[in-house]
């Protein structure tokens, strides 16, 4: 698999290519924007790994225009910037994954590996499904059996991770650590309450509820 890293950091984009080469990957860098489109222009790669914010053109600027050429390549943007905003906007130009730094490089690799395998089969998820309830990724809008439903960011990113692991029982130390990126117990009952406020918005008025409580381990979206 060849990889092209577009990563202004000369430090972070050396230890990512050692990593990358380590794991089997032929990997080629490019130092700042301009670079990198040169780059993806010129060369064949299976996934572009896109910083945010470089000098010359920011990562946004880079995929906006490979996607305008027609070039569909499978992109994971890297950035500082966590927020809600800055990853709608890194998927709607163009993005198909977003890692927040710092990130463990297990989860890259596993990132990069699965959009590899997308490619492969020739279909980007854009949405998710679960029994009758979807959510799509890039407008970043849910619906169920056709009806809109209204969530707030947190809320959006609670269902999104319930929707991955559907069927599983998931914790409350993985929903601390995975949507609240809180990597200790603040002794508050914040997740009960917007599970509470998710459960009233996917579940009410429906047949069949899908959000479980699942005693003594935590919780599952029945699929």
């Amino acid at each position: 698999m060849r990889i092209l890293v577009i990563e202004d950091d000369l430090e972070a984009a050396a230890a990512m290519t050692r990593g990358l080469q380590e794991a089997g990957f032929e990997t080629v860098h490019a130092a700042d924007g301009a670079l990198g489109l040169a780059a993806a222009r010129d060369g064949e790669f299976d996934v572009l790994i896109v910083d945010r914010m470089m000098p010359k053109m920011n990562g946004v600027e880079v995929v906006e225009t490979v996607r305008r050429e027609g070039d569909n390549t499978p992109v994971l943007f890297l950035s500082a910037l966590g927020e809600i905003e800055d990853r709608v906007t890194g998927l709607k130009a163009g993005g198909d994954d977003y890692l927040v730094k710092p990130y463990a490089f297990a989860e890259l690799i596993a990132r990069v590996e699965a959009l590899s395998r997308r490619r492969e089969t020739g279909a980007v998820a854009t949405t998710l499904k679960v029994g009758d309830l979807e959510m799509n990724l890039i407008n970043r809008s849910v619906h169920r059996q056709g009806k809109e439903i209204d969530l707030q960011p947190r809320e959006f990113q609670l269902l999104e991770f319930m929707m991955r692991h559907a069927g599983q029982s998931v914790t409350r130390t993985m929903l601390l650590e995975k949507v609240w990126e809180y990597h200790f117990d603040p002794q508050t009952n914040v997740i009960d309450v917007h599970v509470s406020r998710l459960r009233s918005k996917i579940d009410k008025g429906f047949d069949r509820p899908m959000l479980q409580t699942v005693r003594g381990a935590g919780y599952r979206l029945d699929p």
